[in-house]
């Protein structure tokens, strides 16, 4: 999976401009993919120039143009290309746990910070993806419905690991 195949995915669904496939990946996809406008734009003109999208460039009265992408038919070849590939095993990446495991050099303290800090940020992811999610549910496919599930249950499962960690750190002697 890459960039390409993400935005070719979100064009089947019609078209869109970056501004508006930067607030799906910031949003819908926080919890599974992230791309950054350094990512976007790039992968967009590539794809341009490869035939897998148009752009049309929108005028708009007191704004710059806004060049608004459409997948081609070349590009819906491309992206059921890779919905049959072999799915990639998943990579997993977390400064967290690369700090705990070298939390041996910090002062307890330091670790306490970062366990409570990445219990709200994780306690705010999950408030985002379950807020509106019975009426998200309700509207999507079934298959949309379980990835939201799946983000909203390792979320959870993740926080309960945090606060047992975090008793646990409170607890050690100095």
């Amino acid at each position: 999976m890459n960039s390409q195949d993400v935005i070719l995915g979100m064009l089947l669904r019609g078209p869109m401009s970056g501004y508006d496939m930067k607030q799906v990946f910031q949003s819908v996809f926080s919890y599974f993919y992230d791309a950054s406008y350094g990512t976007i734009y790039p992968t967009l003109s590539r794809m341009e120039k490869d035939g897998l999208i148009t752009k049309e460039s929108v005028v708009q009265e007191g704004k710059p143009n806004k060049n608004v992408y459409a997948v081609t038919a070349q590009g819906r070849v491309a992206f059921m290309q890779y919905m049959h590939s072999e799915i990639e095993p998943e990579s997993f990446r977390s400064d967290l746990l690369m700090r705990m495991f070298f939390g041996e050099f910090v002062d307890k303290e330091v670790v306490i910070g970062w366990f409570e800090s990445e219990i709200d940020k994780k306690e705010q992811q999950y408030q985002q993806l379950s807020s509106g999610y019975q009426e998200f549910a309700r509207l999507c496919s079934p298959t949309k419905r379980l990835c939201a599930e799946y983000g909203m249950e390792s979320l959870a499962h993740a926080i309960q690991f945090l606060k047992k960690g975090l008793r646990e750190i409170r607890a050690l002697e100095a």
